[in-house]
């Protein structure tokens, strides 16, 4: 009787620690589920940070790999990108003697299949001495891994795979939270994809050495955004086009070239010159205000259009008259031959500037400014010839 006592309170005692138990693990789940939020949080929080840091593409997405790392303990972890021409490692704590493997995870069977069906393909080893299907001479250094294909906008881009350096270490991880942090991995290399286009986009112009206007954009930007207010200065060598076609296409590309060379020497380096199209160039005054760019520009203006400009390039400044007591006894004569030859060499143009201003605030749209002053110049009056500030 007292025996089936005992065990009928050992049954209900048995039954209350399994109903105990079962509780405390969904405790410890919904706590671990609730940590796992936050750090995730936490890391899309640090990558919207770095993504708008002032650093290339390349360093964002380089420390977006570091972070992840650190802050879910990964051993291994490699993005590799596609480029429209070849597949790119952009960021990989693996050593680079391994980086022609890992660039070339594509072309292993398996990881195609994965690839195809936008699914994560996990491989492992079973004992030592083996190797993972891609790895062509490396023993020891991965064991596991897991592989993720990366799609922007259902367009295949590249990849992020993980490493382990023990077997079957990925077994029992959360595939799901895996897929979360690449699904932000590709949020932020979406978020660097317009930065890289103007990267890309940046030429520099084959007359004046000057850069294009996305640099404007990208680096420029950067510069002038160090100051609250800036000004904007836009000027097109309105004869330009005249000298193009009844001169010479020769004399128009030397007349942009020695323009540009001139200002480029009478400028600040802390400011940014660049060629904007055609006859029209653009200086962004860095924390500069426009009264006193004003003054500068008129100054600039008065030197440049006294510039004269042949094929061959700038002709120097002529000599200062003699006075009658400096003229020499004796002036041999020319004869005709070189005087017809110092009259073609003396068969120049001089350039005609329009500049117009505007004001830049810090954080405002930098492309409005330029196309409303883009748009003045281009409606000016022909013979329009001045400084003006709209």
């Amino acid at each position: 009787m007292i025996i089936n006592i005992l065990a009928g309170i050992l049954a209900v005692v048995a039954v209350v620690l399994v109903i105990y138990n079962m509780k405390l693990h969904k405790r410890v789940e919904r706590v671990s589920n609730i940590k796992q939020k936050i750090t995730n949080l936490s890391v899309v929080q640090d990558f919207m940070t770095t993504i708008g840091e002032d650093k290339t593409v390349d360093q964002k997405i380089k420390k977006i790999n570091d972070i992840l790392i650190e802050r879910y303990e990964i051993k291994y972890s490699t993005i590799v990108v596609f480029d429209g021409a070849e597949y790119i490692i952009k960021a990989s704590n693996v050593e680079s003697k391994h980086w022609e493997s890992l660039k070339s995870l594509q072309e292993v069977e398996m990881f195609k299949d994965s690839i195809t069906t936008a699914t994560p393909k996990y491989v492992t080893v079973n004992k030592e001495g083996e190797r993972l299907p891609y790895q062509k001479s490396e023993f020891g250094r991965a064991k596991s891994a897991i592989f993720f294909p990366l799609y922007i906008d259902n367009v295949y881009i590249g990849y992020w795979i993980i490493e382990s350096g023990t077997p079957h270490d990925f077994d029992n991880v959360d595939t799901t939270i895996l897929e979360v942090i690449r699904d932000n991995i590709v949020s932020a290399l979406k978020s660097v994809v317009h930065q890289k286009t103007l990267e890309s986009m940046v030429r520099t112009d084959l007359f004046t050495g000057l850069p294009s206007e996305a640099y404007l954009y990208g680096e420029g930007r950067k510069i002038i955004d160090q100051y609250t207010t800036s000004t904007m200065c836009m000027f097109k060598i309105i004869n330009l086009e005249n000298i193009n076609l009844e001169r010479s296409r020769q004399l128009g590309n030397s007349v942009v070239t020695e323009v540009s060379k001139y200002i480029i020497n009478n400028i600040s380096t802390d400011y940014v010159f660049i060629r904007y199209m055609g006859p029209k160039f653009v200086i962004a005054f860095s924390g500069v205000d426009i009264q006193s760019v004003a003054e500068f520009l008129n100054d600039i203006k008065e030197r440049v259009e006294k510039l004269k400009i042949t094929e061959e390039g700038l002709i120097a400044e002529e000599e200062e008259e003699l006075t009658e007591e400096e003229v020499p006894e004796e002036v041999p004569e020319k004869d005709e031959n070189d005087k017809e030859k110092l009259e073609e060499d003396e068969e120049y143009v001089q350039p005609i500037l329009n500049f117009v201003i505007s004001s830049y605030y810090k954080g405002t749209g930098l492309e409005e400014v330029l196309l409303k002053l883009e748009d003045y110049l281009d409606n000016a009056d022909s013979n329009e010839s001045d400084i003006n500030n709209i």
